[in-house]
């Protein structure tokens, strides 16, 4: 630790104070984020916080730091940063990450955290130019990281936006009919579109294309059940929670499990396995994109078809409100909502001719493939950032080190 270093109490850094009561019924429609202990939860109206803005758990969900760059309203289960106490409120944001908040928690059976404990503890932190310089070089990382999320985004809607018209809203059929070209295509596949529509006891389809059940086009078969371990100690263990926050899977922050070398090929997850929840959040849906060693556990559900086009028209199926919708109305179970396996196939599907659904593959086959090459550098940030993150904000290493390990 460099000699200019204060070593001080946490309280003497930053105030920390209990967020406030939202409940749902007062939450008027608006464009101010709503934290929790887990992060933004939602949006407000008005806001009781300015931005920039950094909140901790403090019932529920503890020791995820958040840092908010927009006035927002922290909730009564988080804590918030009321006073920076001229200190970098982004230096503060990773500062609150080397803090051991299970120390300050009361173990209780839902844990909880103590301000005033946390007051308590001791820090050290650097100057105010020398604290600016460690966020500066965290918070690129942290941007780049955000950037290449958010471009996957855009990525991801575009690929479902292309699905949504090609096979829900049938926009190139309804032109056709109409005398007019389709948009946005080549005359190869608007070619490949009927012009017409046939009547079928739902709603009119295409001519010439075929309502199907999901189990028509794929196997099912459940998964592995077994603990998750943070520790290397078999394959990853793809669970429904590392499915929930976006449609993509980000293989960094999946577990590991133990499994016998005879049965893991039986659960060995391949690209273009696709994988559906039946518990707790029944009807998410992913794809495998990438050959990891992996597996999957016993609350999800693999259909594997006949093909990689086939696999990600069939994911595409499952995220669109059609299947949703489907999956809401068919939930079963007393106390815990869910589906088996034959339920998740036994829903009604709009089959193109094949060909079709090759041309559509080749067409979101460059948009999956960047956002499995930003996944891999958000991997690679990600390692980088958490490497040199405690080691900065102890003093280890100085700001030249991790500058030269960053540009490396």
């Amino acid at each position: 630790m460099s000699s200019n270093w204060l070593e001080t109490k946490l309280g003497d850094v930053v105030e920390l104070k209990r967020g406030f009561d939202l409940p749902e019924s007062q939450r008027e429609s608006g464009s101010v984020p709503i934290v929790s202990s887990s992060g933004i939860s939602g949006y407000h109206s008005t806001f009781k916080a300015k931005a920039p803005g950094v909140v901790t758990g403090r019932y529920g969900t503890i020791g995820e730091v958040f840092y908010i760059t927009n006035d927002y309203w922290p909730l009564n289960t988080a804590l918030f940063v009321k006073d920076f106490k001229g200190n970098d409120p982004r230096f503060i944001y990773y500062l609150l990450q080397t803090i051991d908040f299970e120390s300050c928690s009361d173990k209780g059976a839902v844990p909880g955290v103590n301000r005033n404990d946390l007051h308590q503890l001791m820090v050290e932190i650097p100057g105010l130019p020398e604290q600016q310089a460690i966020s500066y070089i965290l918070g690129c990382l942290d941007d780049k990281i955000d950037l290449n999320r958010r471009m996957n985004r855009t990525l991801e809607e575009m690929a479902a936006a292309i699905y949504k018209s090609w096979f829900v809203d049938f926009d190139p059929v309804v032109a056709k009919s109409e005398g007019l070209r389709p948009f946005g295509m080549s005359d190869e596949i608007a070619s490949l579109f009927p012009s017409s529509f046939d009547n079928s006891q739902t709603a009119p389809i295409p001519k010439g294309w075929e309502i199907k059940k999901v189990a028509d086009i794929c196997n099912t078969q459940y998964g592995y059940t077994t603990s998750a371990s943070d520790e290397q100690v078999g394959p990853k263990f793809l669970r429904i929670t590392d499915m929930n926050k976006e449609p993509w899977i980000e293989w960094r922050n999946v577990p590991y499990c133990e499994i016998h070398p005879s049965i893991y090929p039986k659960y060995k997850l391949n690209i273009g396995d696709v994988l559906v929840s039946r518990m707790a959040d029944p009807g998410k849906a992913a794809i495998i994109e990438e050959e990891v060693e992996s597996v999957f556990a016993s609350y999800l559900v693999r259909l594997k078809t006949r093909s990689l086009p086939l696999s990600f028209f069939l994911f595409y199926f499952l995220r669109s409100d059609q299947y949703l919708d489907y999956a809401n109305g068919v939930k079963i179970g007393a106390v815990q909502s869910g589906m088996n396996a034959k339920i998740i196939v036994d829903c009604n599907i709009v089959l193109p001719e094949p060909e079709l659904i090759d041309h559509f593959y080749s067409i979101i086959k460059p948009l999956r493939q960047k956002i499995t090459s930003n996944l891999r550098e958000i991997n690679t940030l990600s390692q980088i950032r958490d490497s040199i993150l405690p080691k900065l904000l102890s003093g280890e290493i100085h700001l030249k080190q991790a500058e030269t390990i960053t540009e490396e």
